[in-house]
């Protein structure tokens, strides 16, 4: 992989490289492996907090993106001996997705990104009566991931933009976006989050590199449809609209009595005159 890296380097010196890297907790194995992979020629690390596959035993992946003291020192360890920028990514096997991201861009990350693979069993041959994928009639809990998780990545997404706004200069981080990213509109959706960036893995992995350039011509067609010149005309624009449940009934309830009192109806069952019964029976609809 280290090849790879200094060829790519090599052969597109003006694109930038984001190495994904991840290690045991070990404050050696870290600082070795970030140094050797600095001198490919990478731009920026993207650290693995949140890999399912990470052996947890060996204290990996998401492993440490569920402990926040763990995930503080191993920041701690990556982003003094790191001389390149460094992105945190987040696990979503976790209650509170904030936490974490709060942690990491308070111990040195310039970013973080979200969402890895959501822990999950695919499932149990009922003729074998054994877990599903199956090695030599054992199995572990894997990452789920594709369409299905998108959902799910747009409101940890979410939930880490509204803390990095109200917590942090949100012009001196930022944020990545991942999770069933297919077409362009799905990309808007998590730059109209709050994303800098968007990523995609399996939708390449099914579809091939080809996707790439189609989601691109899409994205811009997005943006024709609303006359945005710019990724930064329509990130975040949708964050306002999240608000909370008792807000939710209040604005429902306010409304309601808006439209009760355009229409000039029915204002409860004291007024009713049987004339117009259609009309007086519409004003009494709450929705």
């Amino acid at each position: 992989m280290l090849n790879e890296f200094k060829k790519l380097k090599e052969e597109y010196p003006d694109r930038i490289l984001i190495a994904s890297i991840m290690e045991e907790y070990n404050k050696d194995a870290w600082e070795e492996l970030i140094e050797r992979v600095e001198e490919t020629g990478v731009d920026a690390f993207e650290v693995n907090f949140s890999c399912p596959h990470g052996m947890p035993e060996r204290k990996m992946g998401a492993a440490v993106g569920q402990d926040c003291a763990l995930l503080e020192e191993v920041c701690g360890w990556i982003n003094a001996k790191a001389t390149i920028p460094v992105w945190a990514k987040m696990t979503p096997n976790i209650t509170d997705i904030t936490q974490p991201a709060r942690v990491a861009l308070r111990s040195g990350c310039e970013g973080v990104a979200a969402i890895n693979t959501i822990m999950s069993v695919m499932g149990i041959n009922l003729d074998t009566l054994r877990p599903e994928p199956c090695v030599e009639g054992y199995s572990t809990p894997g990452g789920y991931s594709s369409k299905a998780v998108h959902p799910i990545a747009l409101g940890k997404v979410m939930n880490i933009a509204k803390m990095m706004k109200s917590e942090f200069n949100i012009d001196e981080y930022s944020l990545s976006g991942i999770g069933g990213v297919e077409t362009g509109g799905d990309a808007a959706e998590f730059i109209l989050l709050g994303a800098n960036s968007v990523q995609v893995c399996t939708g390449v992995m099914m579809h091939g590199y080809g996707l790439v350039k189609k989601l691109c011509s899409e994205l811009k067609d997005f943006m024709r449809k609303h006359n945005f010149s710019s990724i930064e005309e329509f990130r975040g624009l949708s964050l306002p609209y999240f608000t909370t449940h008792t807000d939710l009934v209040r604005r429902q309830k306010e409304a309601i009595q808006q439209r009760k009192a355009i229409k000039q109806g029915l204002q409860s069952d004291k007024d009713w005159t049987g004339d117009g019964f259609v009309k007086e029976t519409e004003s009494m609809v709450s929705n």
